[in-house]
């Protein structure tokens, strides 16, 4: 069934959309506890890097075959067990009692994590009318745009709040009312659609894209933590062998895990090479955003995390203006935003070289939510459009994985570059990269397909 049979309603998009919320916010909201998990379980620096490191790893590594598994057996059937699945690992990371089994959670609940974005993605192409669906993409735009904010917002709440002793732990078992509630509502309110042509799970394809996830994400993340040992240079070197072999396999087997069809469309490969460097730039931003406000500026990590809500507001109204803006503008709204969300980061150079008092920021701030939301927008639609309602769970994967890998690597890499220079050189990389994308989608035919 393809869903047009059972469109999604309006309360069946909040479901789904609550849904998107909870993986991509658990990417965020432990950032700002990990001084607290460290001294409470006696972790090392090297292990809370893989408190990060481990939940993003398998939640990058899972994502195409979650989509697979949803357009093969109903994905309603596969969102209400991740959703439940994720219940479970979020009670598992709030009852460790040391590194490795926190460690150890985390990662189960990265692996859960990746069964729901594909299936939300999934469930808007094929159950919403072309006509609306552009509307349902920016809600799904913004959700997961807001996630990354609001989990340093919530996550310095919440470990202010310290409800019944619970510390750090409560950023985890927030995620159980909302994961059941999502999960018992999407029984009932979220049609229940899958491929009408469903393919065998690719188990090469399947192996060979975890490798080359894994070979590109494990050095990044761990090289700026261990000096970069001879062996992450090797399994950088391999990246592009394993590509080409899953390249070639996936044009050679029957039911592939990637099939070409989709990553050879215009506008999907024009608005992933978009969204991967933009996406990098900004993940690297909002890790070192909060670590300047604490340490540059002395606040503490409730006001660092709620001196940021501007940027989420005009991330907000900035996302559910795409649509209307795209009827006007065209592939201008995808460029507009970019030179706007540039304009902010001028002013964050400017207010950092002035060394202003910390309110006269948030100015800036605005102007880099809005424009981050027109662009992240604008692509993502853009790039669903393009794909097959056939194959909609599978480019929901490989949207989120490109979206998800990219922030990996952004903040390793420009988390590295922030700790040996400053925050002045992660903005002027963003600020780059925003007058960069301005420039493509404007003058070039790869960006001209994706808008």
């Amino acid at each position: 069934m393809t869903g047009r049979e059972h469109p999604l309603s309006l309360a069946g998009l909040a479901v789904v959309l609550l849904g998107t919320l909870l993986p991509m916010m658990d990417s965020f909201i432990v950032n700002v506890a990990l001084p607290t998990i460290g001294t409470d379980l006696g972790a090392a620096n090297a292990d809370l890097e893989l408190v990060v490191a481990g939940y993003g790893l398998a939640f990058t590594l899972l994502l195409v075959l979650g989509g697979r598994l949803g357009d093969a057996f109903g994905r309603r059937r596969v969102l209400v067990v991740g959703l439940l699945g994720f219940v479970v690992t979020s009670l598992l990371c709030a009852l460790a009692t040391g590194p490795g089994w926190l460690i150890a959670a985390r990662v189960a609940q990265g692996a859960t994590a990746a069964l729901i974005p594909p299936q939300v993605l999934g469930t808007i192409q094929s159950a919403i009318a072309p006509e609306r669906r552009a509307r349902a993409m920016s809600g799904y735009a913004a959700v997961s745009g807001l996630a990354a904010i609001l989990g340093l917002v919530l996550g310095g709440v919440l470990l202010r709040a310290d409800l019944w002793g619970t510390s750090w732990r409560l950023l985890f078992l927030i995620n159980l009312p909302l994961g059941l509630v999502a999960a018992v509502l999407a029984v009932f309110l979220v049609p229940d659609t899958k491929s009408e042509r469903p393919a065998g799970l690719d188990p090469r394809g399947t192996a060979l894209l975890g490798s080359l996830v894994l070979l590109l994400l494990v050095p990044v993340n761990r090289g700026p933590v261990l000096g970069w040992p001879w062996w992450t240079f090797v399994l950088l070197a391999a990246v592009p062998v394993v590509a080409f072999a899953l390249w070639r396999t996936e044009n050679r087997v029957a039911s592939p895990l990637l099939p070409p069809s989709v990553l050879t469309e215009p506008r999907v490969r024009g608005g992933l090479l978009l969204l991967a460097p933009f996406l990098a730039a900004w993940a690297g931003f909002l890790f070192a955003l909060p670590l300047t406000l604490q340490h540059g500026f002395g606040l503490d990590p409730m006001t660092a995390g709620l001196a940021v809500a501007p940027m989420s507001l005009a991330f907000l109204l900035g996302s559910f203006a795409v649509p209307g803006l795209r009827s006007r503008l065209g592939d201008r709204t995808t460029s507009c935003g970019a030179l706007v969300q540039a304009l902010g980061v001028a002013w964050l150079l400017g207010w950092l070289g002035l060394d202003g008092p910390v309110w006269t920021a948030l100015p800036g701030l605005v102007l880099i939510g809005l424009g981050q939301a027109l662009v992240v927008g604008a692509a993502n639609i853009s790039v669903l459009a393009a794909v097959p309602t056939t194959h909609a769970g599978v480019g929901g994967g490989v949207l989120v994985t490109t979206q998800q890998g990219s922030m990996a690597i952004g903040v390793a890499v420009l988390g590295t570059v922030f700790a040996a220079t400053s925050f002045g050189v992660v903005l002027v990389v963003q600020l780059v990269t925003g007058l960069a994308v301005a420039y493509a989608v404007k003058n070039t035919r790869v960006a001209a397909s994706v808008s």
